[in-house]
């Protein structure tokens, strides 16, 4: 029997993982291939955690389950991600386990002056923001003790984002980055470690229950001083910034999903993006990560001491 089961072994599961089992707890993690970080600690289980009976064998006598699972490409999310929700918030009943689930921004849609805070109404438009306001109205709806964490676009050590799509390739290659966006334009970056260190205290807390919490996270910054300050940690000369015109990924929408999926979400790199975290950090004590000791961690930089 497991304490603690968790769904997805990407840099969040895998981070929840290892600061549970680190803290002595007795972790099962469930993933397709059986994949996950090795831990004395750590169980790893081959399973289909769509699959609602088999899950909710895997959870018998689980306090927590955490939902840390997002397929590889926003193609897939309408496939894939509502059975897993449905398997999940059934486990989550049958065992009584609270149900932490790694959620986004996505549902808020496009905001006025770029500001969320842990009250903003979810007023998505898009496909990918109206699944995401569905899964989260569903889990409050499955008679579940259940919490939603949200954090912004991750950093830190195989976080998948600008930096691995864009930055990290040009600085390998000592070549300009091209961005998908305004590189100037402010936007909040969350910690991966953050966002695990938040998914285990709020399942542990019943005031965190019922609602959604945002993950205290760094002020936010430009495109490009994340460049610059990655190029510093990594210790490579600064790159330089190349903006992709809007149209290209509208265009190539027509006939490539992946394309399409991606411009559909574009609104939140030629804005502010800005998530404020205040009624978490002061409910719960959490505080963010310094934003060099995260990019540090991105880059496969030693800490400093």
């Amino acid at each position: 029997m497991n304490d603690h089961v968790v769904i997805g072994a990407g840099s969040i599961g895998s981070s929840v993982a290892r600061l549970l089992a680190e803290r002595g707890e007795s972790v099962r993690i469930v993933t397709r291939r059986g994949s996950g970080p090795e831990h004395p600690g750590i169980e790893r289980v081959a399973a289909d955690a769509s699959d609602a009976h088999r899950v909710t064998e895997l959870s018998r006598g689980a306090k927590v389950i955490y939902h840390c699972a997002n397929p590889p490409s926003y193609s897939m999310w309408e496939r894939l991600l509502p059975p897993l929700q449905t398997a999940l918030i059934a486990a989550a009943k049958t065992n009584d386990a609270v149900l932490s689930l790694t959620g986004s921004l996505y549902a808020y849609g496009r905001r006025p002056g770029g500001l969320m805070d842990e009250h903003t109404p979810m007023e998505a438009t898009g496909r990918k923001g109206l699944l995401r306001k569905r899964m989260w109205e569903q889990a409050l709806a499955g008679g579940i003790r259940t919490v939603e964490v949200r954090g912004s676009d991750y950093i830190g050590k195989d976080a998948a984002g600008i930096y691995s799509l864009s930055i990290e390739p040009a600085l390998a290659k000592g070549r300009a980055a091209w961005i998908m966006g305004n590189p100037d334009m402010p936007h909040t970056f969350t910690f991966n470690g953050d966002m695990a260190r938040a998914l285990i205290r709020l399942a542990r807390d019943e005031r965190a229950w019922g609602r959604a919490w945002h993950v205290p996270s760094p002020p936010a910054i430009t495109i490009r001083e994340l460049a610059q300050r990655c190029a510093a940690a990594a210790g490579r000369p600064p790159i330089k910034l190349i903006q992709m015109p809007r149209f290209v990924m509208r265009s190539a929408g027509v006939v490539v999903p992946i394309a399409r999926e991606m411009a559909e979400m574009d609104y939140q790199w030629y804005a502010p993006f800005r998530m404020a975290a205040d009624e978490t950090a002061v409910t719960f004590g959490l505080t963010a990560t310094d934003l060099d000791t995260a990019v540090r961690d991105q880059v496969g930089a030693p800490a400093q001491l």
